[in-house]
């Protein structure tokens, strides 16, 4: 907050000042996530032009008396209506239940005593006792610290601990950054990782860092999805041209035949017949399947449209912490003064007497139970090693008795050890190479030689800490660990893990044509090193300061090369997201902190963790990783250009199909035949036969170079040249051989209601080979396939039960208008299924290679 911090006494608040500041300035707690109500998700679903039409078609149906087909078309826009609110509610609650619950209770001064509180209830003015292990609620001062350290990653990005200090004097009025050492303010969200400390608050919920990152968010704009764009835009295209040519047919059959209620029944069927009203229906159900499919591999699809955003993506950024890397410490190396090294095997091997002798007593220099992952490192190190244990202390009796905290001017601790009913002590020290260095009192030539050893292993990507060996049996122990003659005993390097599933899955994306970029705040030497272990390499290197120094015009020109960001501010991560996109690249952004969640809103897929990820970066993504596994990211980009090969498949088939319904529409008009499809015929075909049909395309298998070719370039249309191409001679085919039936029909004189079922037959027939010819763009219908589509066979299924129920039951024949089909018309039907296929198998070699692109 921007006025001045309220006076405290070393008691603390008094609860009832306590209670008038909560009354005046709200709880200690961060705002919803903004939940939507389901009356504003139908309201952002009716907004949709393609359910619109579906709404006002079941309307004119209602005025014009026929409840049966209204109702038809009023359920399936309301089914359409229901997935939608289902599929948001059920991503919600697993958000909700993502939700970190890890702050419940803080400790405060209250009237002279200590007391454990709800953090909401925490107040400016507050003193907040923080210890080892407690995680900060709030933002403020720290006025007291013994040995304070605490983990900021979650605002840094960076898993290293850093030390508090009690600030001198009287508070500023602005707080400084979250980074480095030596800050005396700490920040809600953080974990105090050692030492114990008493922090005035300063800033409760919205008008802390993490609570002002979230607010920032309200101002930036989620990226439609370009798939949604375009298919809004066909749609609104085919509205016009179907409306158009409906008027255009009303107007012909009232001149011509006269029946200006029969000319408007024509025009309403002729325009459903044209209108894709499948495409909105579509997208739906296959980005919901999409995400069902997520939701097996651990992957949480907020929305849907994002999988298939995914699957174009042609940069990926991600952190480095957490992500590429375990967010834990290892020892990776061990380095004695002599500049003998030795890397412990995981779990196996032999572990030489020098080296266990450094470990153990690095060992040593650590807290019991610590919670620092740097001492972390050392007791899994033990765990793993037994061995690594220092020699003289095995056969026990040996106590802690002190330990001598890091301090800001010796960045070194040390604990002493004490032998029972001896005045002998031994003392194991660790810390920053150069403290250890003074500490030992080494000359210039051992020194320079440390130095030289700790500059090749931090070009390793190791974070380095000296160790170092003192004795003491001359009764009190000293002041300060300064009084104590140390001995250098070597350098330990410790090193965040490359998560297992890294490597491979950055080379597949590789070979999708995704490019990996890594932004850290490490240094650029440590960050190279880093992007190597995980396949990122072959670009160049970028600084923050140089981002600094550049405007949002240069940074995007140039940025095209960069494979790797470090020293990286998280403001500017923001940055390098609107660079990305301004330099035409379709950006996936990979997140878990406070400060990643402006860039992952303004990305155009926000990916976020489950596990460790914050509240703010999964209200800002779409994806959420929730087992923060980075190789489910592949998984990921596979289904979404998958889920976007099938709906281009579908959307042929939707175009395909809407030929021959428009023009056995469109025919009796033109030649005087008797109306082959009413509106209850087109209803029965879109609402349900066009639909189920469409859906099989859904479980169709990926193509086998899915993984091997470039993503699609941005600006793609949904619906190109050749795909548009090969859907209208599908179509025209199709149209050909039933207009060739439906004059064979006619001319047979077999009845106006045989007619109508030998065409309707036929086009149930024409559909079923359209499917087959749609179901791949690389190989003919027939060719064996890897996978199985094992919907397709329960739609071939459906649709031969509905044929039968239609076709061959005269009490169902008779309520659609139909006859009995007859062994003629059976024959007839045949031999068009048998021409159609053969036909389109020939001419999908003039498409294929283009189609497969």
């Amino acid at each position: 907050m921007t006025d001045r911090l309220p006076p405290c006494s070393p008691e603390g608040l008094t609860q009832a000042e306590a209670a008038r500041r909560l009354q005046a300035e709200g709880p200690n707690e961060l705002p919803g996530g903004g939940r939507r109500s389901i009356l504003a998700i139908v309201v952002d679903v009716l907004r949709e032009p393609m359910l619109l039409l579906l709404l006002a078609a079941g309307g004119i149906y209602l005025l014009l008396g026929d409840i049966h087909d209204a109702l038809i078309l009023l359920a399936f826009a309301g089914l359409t209506v229901l997935i939608a609110i289902v599929q948001e509610t059920r991503t919600e609650r697993a958000i909700d239940a993502l939700r970190d619950l890890s702050m419940p209770h803080a400790t405060v001064i209250r009237d002279g005593e200590r007391r454990q509180i709800p953090s909401r209830e925490l107040v400016r003015g507050d003193l907040m006792a923080v210890s080892e292990g407690s995680r900060i609620a709030a933002d403020g001062w720290v006025v007291q610290a013994d040995g304070l350290q605490a983990d900021e990653a979650i605002l840094t990005g960076e898993s290293v601990a850093v030390s508090k200090q009690a600030v001198d004097g009287e508070p500023q009025e602005e707080p400084p950054r979250p980074g480095g050492d030596d800050l005396p303010y700490a920040w809600s969200g953080t974990l105090t990782v050692r030492g114990t400390g008493l922090v005035r608050v300063a800033a409760t919920g919205p008008h802390t860092q993490m609570g002002q990152i979230g607010q920032s968010l309200a101002t930036l704009e989620s990226e439609t999805p370009r798939l949604l764009l375009q298919t809004r835009s066909l749609v609104r295209w085919f509205a016009a041209f179907g409306i158009g040519v409906s008027a255009l047919a009303v107007v012909l059959y009232g001149l011509l035949r006269g029946g200006w209620l029969e000319a408007l029944l024509s025009g309403i069927a002729l325009a459903m017949s044209m209108l894709p009203e499948e495409l909105p229906v579509v997208l739906t159900l296959f980005m919901t399947m999409g995400a069902f499919r997520m939701s097996r591999i651990r992957v949480l699809a907020r929305r849907g449209t994002a999988i298939e955003t995914l699957g174009a993506a042609t940069v990926l950024c991600t952190d480095k912490t957490g992500t590429l890397t375990q967010n834990r410490m290892e020892i990776a190396e061990l380095r004695r003064p002599d500049g003998r090294t030795f890397r412990p095997a995981d779990g196996r091997g032999s572990f030489p007497e020098p080296f266990a002798d450094l470990a153990g007593l690095g060992i040593l220099a650590c807290l019991e139970e610590p919670f620092d992952p740097m001492e972390q490192a050392f007791h899994e190190l033990a765990e793993r090693h037994p061995q690594a244990e220092l020699r003289n202390l095995q056969d026990g009796g040996w106590a802690l008795q002190r330990q001598y905290a890091l301090s800001s001017d010796l960045l070194a601790m040390s604990n002493v050890w004490a032998r029972d009913g001896t005045s002998r002590h031994v003392i194991a020290a660790k810390g920053a190479p150069e403290a250890i260095a003074e500490l030992c009192g080494l000359g210039a030539d051992e020194r320079a030689r440390m130095e030289a050893a700790v500059s090749e292993m931090a070009s390793g990507g190791l974070r380095v800490l000296g160790v170092a060996e003192a004795c003491w049996d001359e009764g009190d122990l000293p002041e300060t660990q300064r009084h104590f003659d140390f001995a250098f005993q070597g350098l330990v390097g410790l090193a965040d893990p490359i998560r297992e599933t890294v490597p491979d899955a950055v080379r597949q994306l590789r070979e999708a044509g995704i490019r990996v970029v890594m932004i850290t705040g490490d240094y650029p030497a440590t960050a190279r090193a880093i992007a190597e272990q995980a396949g990122i390499d072959g670009g160049a290197v970028m600084s923050g300061e140089e981002i600094a120094g550049l405007d949002d015009g240069e940074l995007a020109s140039r940025i095209g090369d960069v494979a790797i960001f470090a020293r990286v501010m998280p403001d500017q991560k923001l940055r390098i997201v609107r660079a990305l996109k301004a330099a035409g690249e379709v950006v996936a952004m990979t997140g878990d902190g406070v400060n990643d969640s402006p860039s992952l809103k303004a990305a155009h897929i926000g990916v976020a963790m489950g596990q460790r990820g914050t509240d703010v970066a999964r209200e800002a993504s779409a994806i959420v990783l929730l087992d923060d596994d980075f190789g489910a990211i592949v998984s990921a980009v596979r289904l979404g250009r998958r889920i976007y090969d099938n709906i281009r498949k579908a959307t042929g088939f939707i175009f395909a199909v809407h030929v021959p319904i428009g023009g056995l529409a469109l025919a009796p008009l033109l030649t005087g035949w008797p109306i082959i499809l009413g509106p209850v015929h087109i209803a029965l075909l879109e609402m349900v036969i066009d639909p189920i049909c469409s859906l099989s395309f859904e479980a169709e298998p990926e193509e086998e170079d899915i993984m091997r070719r470039s993503p699609r370039k941005p600006e793609s249309p949904l619906v190109s040249k050749s795909l548009l191409g090969w859907a209208g001679l599908q179509g025209g085919l199709a149209l050909a051989l039933l207009l060739a039936l439906a004059t064979w029909a006619n001319l047979s004189e077999m009845g106006e209601e045989a007619v109508r079922t030998t065409c309707f037959a036929g086009l149930i027939v024409a559909v079923v080979a359209l499917i087959f010819a749609n179901r791949s763009f690389s190989v003919s219908a027939f060719d064996h396939r890897k996978g199985h589509n094992i919907a397709l066979i329960v739609i071939l299924g459906l649709v031969a039960l509905i044929f039968g129920l239609v076709f061959l039951s005269p009490a169902v024949a008779g309520l659609l208008h139909f006859a009995v089909l007859k062994f003629a018309g059976l024959e007839a039907v045949a031999l068009l299924a048998v021409s159609l296929i053969v036909l389109l198998t020939l001419s999908k070699r003039i498409f294929r290679r283009k189609l497969a692109r």
